[in-house]
């Protein structure tokens, strides 16, 4: 197992996809970050007027945290599922699976070192791309003379759990790309489930009195609902369920996908 880790983590790390991703979604959550901040500074339920005429501010800790500080979640987490699917389809488009496979002949422990090293990876990506929108977001609410919270210990358990929710990404793509191969197919598929699809589906559920509960179990809710929050949810685009909760459900999309990679795309015979 530690051979085919380490093989694994060769294979992602010495291209140069992963630093561009990584790179592209850093500068992506900073920038959606900053504006998000200036948007709710300037909205109209930042500040409410006390008896006393001084302004007090009326959006709850909490509240900022998650919409402003967990974009990288709530936007951001189709850069570390991309990485985890080309891990698998990337080796089908360049017939590197071949002697990948006459290296490591066992796949099902194949299969389970590319999900382990790809959450490794993903986990980087969470790291990255979380701070990315904490400091860009902090300094926006800090030049605007608002409380940015980063003296709570709930704010950073929020960070925290939004690194882990991004490391848990990596792996639904690796789950994926053991299922559809096609290196052009995946990236088409992820933009448009991550970017249409399901925003669009978690709305509609939401106008019904029982698609709020089935919403809650759909992927991108399921990691948002790791963070303690989004920006969704703070809008009333449904409900979200407990982390521990949302853990289980988006590890078991990945660790699902990747069983049924294996007993499909990896039990047939490769050439």
């Amino acid at each position: 197992m530690r051979a085919a880790l380490l093989t694994e983590y060769r294979k992602l790390v010495t291209t140069r996809l992963w630093w561009i991703l990584l790179l592209c979604m850093a500068v992506y959550m900073a920038f959606l970050s900053a504006v998000l901040g200036w948007g709710i500074s300037q909205g109209n339920g930042m500040a409410s007027t006390s008896p006393g005429g001084q302004d007090d501010l009326a959006l709850a800790p909490d509240a900022v945290v998650r919409a402003v500080y967990t974009v990288a979640v709530t936007f951001g987490y189709v850069f570390p599922l991309l990485v985890g699917a080309l891990a698998v389809a990337s080796e089908f488009r360049h017939q590197t699976i071949t002697p990948t496979l006459l290296a490591e002949p066992r796949r099902t422990l194949l299969v389970s070192a590319k999900v382990v090293s790809a959450g490794v990876l993903g986990l980087v990506y969470g790291v990255v791309g979380t701070l990315a929108a904490v400091g860009a977001g902090a300094a926006v609410l800090a030049l605007l003379d608002q409380p940015t919270f980063l003296d709570q210990a709930s704010t950073w358990r929020t960070i925290a759990l939004s690194a882990l929710a991004l490391a848990l990404w990596a792996v639904v793509g690796v789950g994926f790309g053991s299922i559809l191969t096609n290196q052009v197919a995946v990236i088409v598929v992820v933009l448009a489930f991550t970017q249409f699809v399901e925003p669009v589906l978690r709305f509609v559920l939401a106008l019904t009195s029982w698609g709020a509960d089935v919403a809650a179990y759909l992927p991108g809710a399921a990691g948002e609902a790791v963070s303690g929050g989004s920006f969704y949810a703070e809008t009333g685009v449904g409900s979200l369920l407990e982390w521990w909760q949302g853990a289980l459900v988006l590890l078991a999309y990945g660790v699902g996908l990747a069983a049924i990679g294996r007993v499909t795309t990896f039990r047939r015979d490769i050439t």
